[in-house]
């Protein structure tokens, strides 16, 4: 995205703001001793609880003010549209994805590589975090924070019930356990194919027969012609139409991909830390955690999961330069060990910072985290598709989880989700 792509997108964005009273567009008109946050920690989402406390600790131990603004999943359009206002919040919480990859390129962002050394932060970040952070340029995008182990989560009993014995590895094996469990009338593999989390799941399988450089090119290009991509296509298109994959799970999404695991309607689904900890007790008990099955010549020796550092980082805006000392305040006690550690036990979440904390009431979380030489990791793609081709690609998503569509088919509806590029 250009400078000016940026700008002329913006401007649409200002307008509809104006109309909708955008909160974030009186950043600006706070005292300026007031360092303004905008998140998505608030409300439902994962870890509010624990950041509000935080905050309340932070004011009182420091004595600053903070205004914390609230958004959802578009949060990045309503911060660009403050920015292009000058009207930023000073601080953005945020992860690495779509829109947000251009934001130090264009400068509605600034490199926060200097800070990080000049404040001796650069020690808690895990070396893995800094990469993933680090643009081509060398320019760190944001302080990094969240990350998330994504594998998949098997109800052990709904498998037993079905006279599953084992927890499926290969292909063979999920197609077996797909057949028996439909038997008995529970869903084989939920997963949400009408959003971002069918999109990750469709990635991971199309990698079974890349590696990680040749993956980086597909994703990054949209070229799906080569013979591994074409292999990891049919290799879906074969799983799906086996009836691996939940009835109608082009029409799912996060949400009802998440309640039919809880509820044990469903016995498998691809799960990022933040929905295993949402996992009832109950469930969790009887539940494991592994690899997506693979198929024979893969270009993987185990099971696959997906990894990211990338969930959430710390951006600082223009306007937050002008705060830099109450931002250098509020990143030093974010980043402190007793802080990273309260959002690990009480909420669950994975951490871009070192820590020696373990997820202990919230065990499938701890469980993710501790896989190691039993599974094989696959490339999450957002930081190599194009902004452009985001939202298409998760269009395509859904067209490709519709049972009859063809490989042909669902190669062609990838590709076409780059045309715009």
């Amino acid at each position: 995205m250009s400078r000016r792509g940026f700008l002329a997108a913006g401007g649409a964005l200002a307008a509809a703001s104006a109309l909708s009273g955008c909160s974030a567009l009186a950043a600006a008109d706070d005292d300026p001793d007031t360092l303004v946050v905008h998140s998505q920690l608030g409300t439902t989402a994962p870890g509010s609880p624990t950041y509000l406390s935080a905050l309340d600790r932070f004011r009182e131990e420091t004595g600053l003010k903070v205004r914390n603004l609230v958004n959802g999943d578009d949060l990045a359009q309503v911060y660009e549209t403050s920015r292009l206002a000058r009207k930023e919040p000073d601080v953005v919480m945020v992860n690495l994805y779509d829109k947000t990859l251009a934001w130090t390129e264009v400068g509605a962002a600034v490199d926060v590589k200097g800070y990080l050394d000049d404040w001796g932060l650069r020690e808690r970040v895990l070396p893995v975090a800094l990469d993933a952070w680090t643009d081509s340029k060398g320019r760190l995008r944001a302080f990094p924070y969240f990350a998330t182990n994504w594998p998949v989560a098997y109800n052990r009993a709904l498998l037993d019930r079905a006279g599953v014995g084992e927890i499926p590895a290969t292909g063979d094996q999920l197609v077996a356990a797909a057949r028996k469990l439909r038997r008995k009338g529970l869903a084989p593999v939920t997963v949400g194919g009408n959003d971002w989390t069918g999109q990750k799941l469709l990635a991971q399988i199309i990698q079974t027969f890349l590696t990680e450089d040749e993956a980086r090119h597909v994703y990054a290009t949209g070229d799906f012609g080569g013979r591994g991509a074409r292999q990891g296509i049919d290799y879906f298109v074969e799983l799906r139409d086996a009836g691996v994959f939940a009835d109608k799970a082009q029409g799912l999404t996060s949400d009802s991909m998440t309640t039919q695991f809880n509820t044990q309607a469903a016995a498998m689904q691809s799960a990022m830390s933040s929905a295993l900890a949402k996992v009832p007790e109950p469930v969790a008990r009887h539940t494991d955690v592994g690899g997506w099955p693979l198929a024979p010549g893969a270009a993987h020796d185990k099971p696959t999961i997906l990894r990211t550092y990338t969930l959430i980082g710390f951006w600082v805006s223009p306007n937050g330069t002008k705060k830099i000392d109450a931002v250098e305040k509020f990143l030093r006690f974010m980043y402190r060990p007793d802080t990273v550690s309260r959002f690990i036990k009480e909420a669950g979440r994975d951490m871009a910072l070192r820590s020696d904390t373990v997820s202990s009431d919230f065990p499938l979380v701890a469980a993710a985290q501790r896989l190691g030489g039993e599974v094989g990791q696959v490339l999450l793609p957002d930081l190599f598709v194009p902004p452009a081709a985001t939202q298409p690609l998760i269009t395509a998503t859904s067209t490709s989880f519709t049972r009859g569509t063809s490989a042909a088919q669902v190669r062609s509806v990838l590709e076409a989700a780059y045309r715009g590029v």
